[in-house]
């Protein structure tokens, strides 16, 4: 039984730096260019160097998305790309075009390349050809239940890899394949660009009745048709090692660094004490473990289709949930007197009671007992953006954590 990698992602360096911080042992990030995420910030070639430097120094990875599907005036830029992104030390390139992939091998010779969720990998004939012609890795498509992903384990060879989603947003569409942003905004989702129409409102409008809106459910929310649940299977990582996964991967470049370090926090903590609970047939993950994924932003959970049963991932109405807003970063640990220096990202007040994650990733809470900004002014709020403060607490803050605040 091997120890699946925790794999991260990042749409800037923020969200980078996050993701190591709190135990990913792998980062997935794009270019500016053939990344199926394009409204992120994602990183240019001097970010991409700088981020594999920091990844390598800790002995972590970093992979390259270069998921789009390419049209043909998108090739003859294609070689530089990949030649650069060698340069700069990516590990692996996620590809889901078979002629981006040929042309990695050909650029790019000593970067690993790994099949994209996009690449509609469903079972083990497939794997097999892709590692045939040089994949190392197959991030396994969104709709593969447990027994059929340990079945593919079984018949595929022990140098492949695999790869599945067990954490964010989810399409509706088959691993991402989606026209409907094509047809109704002329925004290309297989091209990074997708305006998310599945999660938009909709209504019934009757032909004779132009202009006249119904509600297709009884809601006074109205109805989402297409809007599927967030995945979570952090209290199954058991059933996804013994399925043999080598890597689990959190969805999610274009979230925030918030999210990208609570999430690898919790799957980080999660993998760490399955194995130091292999002895025990009853194992069940810690319910702070659980209880810090539902301190980020998420549409409801689901298992997806991991364990089968119809449809598999269920739509909700609604957007997100949020009970947590972060509100400031720590940059300079706690002093002998308890004071810390933040950036502030959210405004919070003098006498509010905050939630610390720490690097460590035991949350706990802090008073807020006085604040100072840089001119040695006290102030009774944080309310700038980014603006430096020195906090004095009731408890210590470890320099990297994340200070959140819980909505009321």
């Amino acid at each position: 039984m091997n120890k699946p990698e925790v794999l991260s992602p990042a749409g800037d360096m923020e969200s980078f730096d996050t993701a190591l911080r709190f135990g990913a042992d792998a980062v997935y990030l794009a270019g500016k260019s053939f990344g199926m995420r394009t409204a992120s910030k994602n990183f240019s070639n001097e970010e991409l160097k700088i981020a594999c430097e920091k990844a390598h120094a800790l002995h972590k990875k970093v992979y390259l998305t270069t998921n789009t599907l390419p049209r043909n005036a998108d090739i003859p830029s294609i070689p530089d790309f990949l030649s650069e992104a060698e340069r700069c030390g990516v590990d692996a390139f996620i590809i889901a075009d078979l002629g981006v992939f040929e042309m990695a091998k050909r650029y790019a010779p000593s970067v690993e390349r790994h099949i994209s969720t996009q690449g509609g990998v469903m079972n083990y004939e497939s794997a097999v050809a892709w590692y045939n012609m040089g994949a190392k890795r197959v991030v396994l498509a969104r709709e593969m239940r447990l027994d059929e992903i340990a079945e593919l384990r079984a018949k595929i060879p022990d140098e492949l890899e695999i790869e599945c989603f067990v954490h964010g947003a989810m399409c509706v569409s088959f691993s991402g394949r989606c026209l409907i942003s094509s047809f109704m905004t002329g925004r290309d989702a297989n091209r990074g660009d997708c305006a998310q129409p599945c999660r938009w409102k909709y209504h019934l409008m009757e032909e004779s009745r132009e202009g006249q809106f119904f509600p297709i459910e009884e809601t006074e929310k109205g109805t989402y048709l297409y809007n599927s649940r967030d995945l979570c299977m952090i209290e199954h990582i058991p059933e996804l090692i013994k399925a043999g996964v080598s890597s689990l991967k959190i969805e999610g470049r274009a979230k925030t660094y918030y999210y990208t370090g609570v999430t690898t926090n919790a799957y980080r903590h999660a993998v760490d004490e399955y194995f130091d609970h292999l002895d025990d047939p009853d194992y069940h993950v810690s319910p702070w473990i659980v209880e810090e994924l539902e301190k980020i932003s998420h549409r409801a959970y689901s298992t997806g289709f991991f364990f089968g049963g119809e449809p598999g991932q269920e739509t909700v109405n609604g957007g997100y949930i949020r009970r947590y807003n972060a509100v400031a970063v720590c940059v300079e640990g706690s002093n002998d007197s308890n004071v810390a220096v933040v950036t502030q990202r959210n405004k919070f007040l003098v006498g509010d009671t905050l939630d610390i994650l720490p690097p460590d990733g035991f949350s706990y809470e802090v008073k807020c007992l006085r604040l100072m900004n840089t001119d040695g002014e006290d102030v009774p709020s944080a309310p700038h953006p980014m603006q430096r403060l020195f906090m004095t607490t009731d408890r210590p803050i470890p320099q990297g954590s994340v200070i959140r605040k819980k909505n009321i």
